[in-house]
């Protein structure tokens, strides 16, 4: 599980982004903080610092900015990740925030899709970064790269989300072949969810269908990437 620390001065958006993580399989709400100087007690100092491994970040509190929580914990070394999430939309905020080695900048309001779909995004991330050891190749650098980034989905099929298509595309790589139904348990989604993205991967060239032969019956679809 991913631990999260929400960090924002209105109770109701911390009620609103809670139930968010709620639902996001995965991801659960380790603590949760009102204001800046909180945040930083909470990430540095408190009995809860070891489970926290993703910060979602108000940057307005009465107490200080969230650029002020993100000076304080790189000072520091935290070994936390940060997703801003606000209303402030100029510029200079955006550019120190990302200098601040920020994950993502979520601009208030979004639908939970687009909350959950950020989620993803930063799990394919966190995968990837795992499952990479040693001397990292150019390619898997660009991979990190990307999948730090929010994914653009323009030329996704619709109903298919950038992030989950790179979990699929890393459950594949890294552990494949599989069938629709073991992405699906794999990854917490339904078969045809999973098949749905497997398909749209073969017919990118990226994985290629394969029967595979059980006990009887017809022969199951296996993707094995390329």
């Amino acid at each position: 599980m991913i631990g999260v620390l929400l960090v924002d001065d209105e109770a109701l958006t911390l009620q609103l982004h809670r139930s968010f993580v709620e639902r996001v399989p995965g991801f659960e709400v380790v603590a949760e903080c009102s204001g800046a100087r909180a945040a930083v007690t909470a990430i540095l100092t408190s009995p809860e610092r070891d489970r926290i491994d993703l910060v979602l970040l108000d940057m307005t509190m009465p107490d200080g900015t969230g650029i002020d929580v993100l000076r304080h914990i790189r000072a520091h070394a935290a070994d936390v990740d940060v997703i801003a999430i606000t209303s402030v939309r100029d510029a200079q905020t955006v550019r120190q925030v990302i200098a601040l080695d920020a994950a993502q900048y979520l601009v208030e309001p979004f639908t939970f899709a687009t909350f959950a779909d950020r989620l993803e995004q930063y799990r394919a991330y966190r995968e990837r970064a795992r499952s990479t050891t040693g001397t990292a190749t150019q390619s898997e650098i660009d991979a990190l790269l990307g999948a730090r980034s929010p994914a653009a989905s323009a030329d996704l099929p619709k109903g298919l989300s950038a992030a989950s298509l790179a979990r699929v595309s890393e459950a594949v790589r890294t552990g494949g072949p599989l069938s629709a139904s073991e992405a699906g348990d794999a990854l917490g989604m339904s078969r045809v969810a999973a098949r749905r993205y497997l398909e749209h991967l073969a017919d990118e060239g990226r994985v290629e269908r394969a029967p595979r032969y059980g006990t009887g019956g017809r022969p199951e679809t296996e993707y094995r990437w390329r």
